[in-house]
């Protein structure tokens, strides 16, 4: 499969923030809405992958369902900074009381069946902040290459820390010089069979693997701001390491 006709779902990485500001005897409030995925997408894009962006709260009532629902549709699924619950709790389950299927569960019959997974780190990714992103405990972790902490798994490095290259593999091709700074990461263990492309110290910081027919990544840190730092996001292979990775996930 080439990485020009490659078809990605890409879920996650927005989010809205809620702010009380208080002056003297007075506050007043303020709201946003912010997406962190722009780079990266238009990188994919222009490399001629077909991305479909389902925004976090579109993702908890539009992503696909079924199994069967993912394969017509996409050659690999990317999850970005997105929790479990949102993919676990629509709106019929969580307010009706309904049952649906498992779309964790769809998408690891999805990588046994042939297709693609990447998980990007991130608040809610892994374990996340809290635990609150809650992976560990979802069909999921037996897909991805990694061992998913049930604790809150960030670590915080604001000094930086610039992962190294571990072996070689087709997804770094070309892929020259010192990597750029990061300010955090979610911290997993590699599982015994995978490859960890990616090192910091003693700890993965990215990894793949393969599942049933398909092809799975765990990249530890953010694609975005704020762990992924402004050299990260201005790096001259910014774009051939996403597309290098989707198009390797994708079969390519």
């Amino acid at each position: 499969m080439s990485k020009k006709s490659a078809r990605i779902l890409f879920a996650g990485e927005s989010w809205n923030t809620y702010g009380v500001h208080t002056k003297g005897a007075s506050s007043y409030t303020t709201s946003g809405y912010e997406e962190g995925a722009r780079d990266l997408l238009a990188a994919l894009q222009a490399s001629g992958f077909d991305v479909t962006y389902l925004r976090n709260h579109e993702a908890v009532e539009s992503f696909p369902y079924t199994t069967e629902e993912i394969a017509d549709r996409f050659d690999a699924v990317i999850l970005s900074d997105i929790p479990a619950d949102s993919l676990l709790l629509p709106h019929a389950v969580f307010v009706r009381g309904e049952k649906r299927p498992n779309r964790l569960r769809s998408i690891g019959r999805f990588v046994e069946q042939g297709g693609g997974l990447l998980m990007i780190g991130g608040f809610m990714s892994f374990a996340g902040f809290e635990s609150r992103a809650r992976y560990a405990s979802t069909p999921l972790a037996d897909i991805l290459p990694v061992e998913i902490s049930r604790h809150d798994d960030r670590i915080e490095e604001p000094e930086g820390v610039n992962p190294v290259v571990s072996q070689d593999h087709p997804i770094l091709n070309g892929i020259t010089g010192d990597w750029p700074y990061f300010l955090g990461y979610n911290q997993f263990k590699a599982k015994p069979g995978s490859q960890v492309l990616l090192s910091v110290a003693e700890d993965p910081f990215l990894v793949v693997g393969q599942h049933g027919e398909g092809r799975v990544a765990a990249f530890a840190s953010d694609c975005s701001p704020h762990w992924g730092s402004p050299e990260f996001m201005a790096w001259r292979h910014y774009s051939a390491f996403w597309s290098q990775l989707t198009g390797w996930l994708a079969g390519s």
